[in-house]
This record gives C-alpha cells, sequence and structure tokens, in this order.
C-alpha cells in the first residue's frame, strides 16, 4: 500500500485550516504535540468531542512510527477514556513505538492535561505500515 501526504491531514495538516495543526516532535520518549482545545470542538458544554481525544490519540501513534522509521496507517486504535477534556485546557500528546513485527508497529499514546497534570486519555494501536510519499515543497 502506499500513502500521499498533501499536507491537508485534518490531525496535523499545516494546510488545512480547520484542522488541529498539531506538530509532533521527536524526543527521547517517543514523538509529542502540545495543543489547547479549541471551543469549536465542543460536545457537551465545557467538553470537548470524546473522537477529538482519540484524532490525537490516532496522530500520536502515527508520528511516534513516522519517527522511529515506520510510517504506517492505523489498522486498529483503542481508546481509554479516563475523564472529559475541558475547552480551553491545554494538554500533551505523547506517542511511542513498543515494538515492530514484520509489517505491524505497536504504539501506545496518551493525552495529558498541562494545566491539571494528570491523564486524560490513553490508547493503544497498531499500525500497518505503507510506502510514504510527502508532495514536493511540505516538510513532515
Amino acid at each position: 500500500m502506499e500513502v500521499n501526504w498533501d499536507g491537508h491531514c485534518f490531525g496535523c495538516g499545516p494546510l488545512n485550516s480547520e484542522g488541529l495543526r498539531l506538530k509532533f516532535t521527536p524526543g527521547p520518549d517517543g514523538s509529542w504535540a502540545e495543543y489547547q482545545v479549541e471551543d469549536k470542538f465542543q460536545s457537551w458544554s465545557g467538553m470537548a468531542h470524546g473522537g477529538m481525544v482519540a484524532l490525537m490519540l490516532d496522530e500520536a501513534v502515527g508520528w511516534a512510527a513516522w519517527h522511529a522509521g515506520h510510517p504506517g496507517v492505523t489498522g486498529r486504535l483503542q481508546v481509554s477514556y479516563r475523564r472529559p477534556l475541558k475547552l480551553g485546557e491545554r494538554v500533551r500528546i505523547v506517542g511511542q513505538v513498543e515494538r515492530v513485527r514484520r509489517t505491524l508497529v505497536y504504539c501506545t499514546a496518551e493525552v495529558k492535561s498541562l494545566d491539571a497534570g494528570d491523564r486524560i486519555a490513553d490508547g493503544t494501536a497498531t499500525l500497518v505500515m505503507t510506502d510514504t510519499k510527502v508532495e514536493a515543497g511540505l516538510q513532515r
């Protein structure tokens, strides 16, 4: 399978003005990004939609795999919500590669509050490695 990244991804695309524009940085404990939740992602009053939290975890595992040299697409994502994510809350999102087996990349991720210091959600994922092309002029 081959996938193309054109910068319009809803989670991380710098060209998507409606998206989160998450920018993940590789580090010793995996890939990480920080984000402040916008009001437009509301579910119940004062809370972000759970799908946005799942999106953050999905981006974290994808970027962890990318930075580890094993780009892929998510085949399975299991999310455990620990508490609601508040609108306006600042979070740190971290993904890690746990192991690689043939064409599968096993990852973990978490969304943690920078304001309260507690864990909002965590997840596990299995990614299927792909051939990945990045459009000319775009950085990943």
